[in-house]
């Protein structure tokens, strides 16, 4: 009698999980597709690709300094 209900406790632990696994990956899975779809992240996309091209700009430009 005891081992039934400790299957029993077992398979609703398993089932309790399982949810909330479905359950997380679904939200992750969501939060990760607004993260590529939004307009927002393009915009900010840009400035780093803008930003990338001031630093790099500038290290050329110190290490003709340097080289001079």
């Amino acid at each position: 009698m005891f081992t039934k209900i400790t299957t029993v406790n077992e398979n609703v632990i398993v089932i309790r999980n399982y949810i909330i696994l479905a359950a997380t990956v679904m939200m992750m899975s969501s939060g990760l597709v607004d993260t590529f779809v939004s307009p927002f992240r393009a915009a900010q996309q840009d400035r780093l690709d803008n930003y990338g091209r001031y630093v790099s700009a500038g290290l050329v430009a110190q290490a003709q300094k340097f080289s001079h």
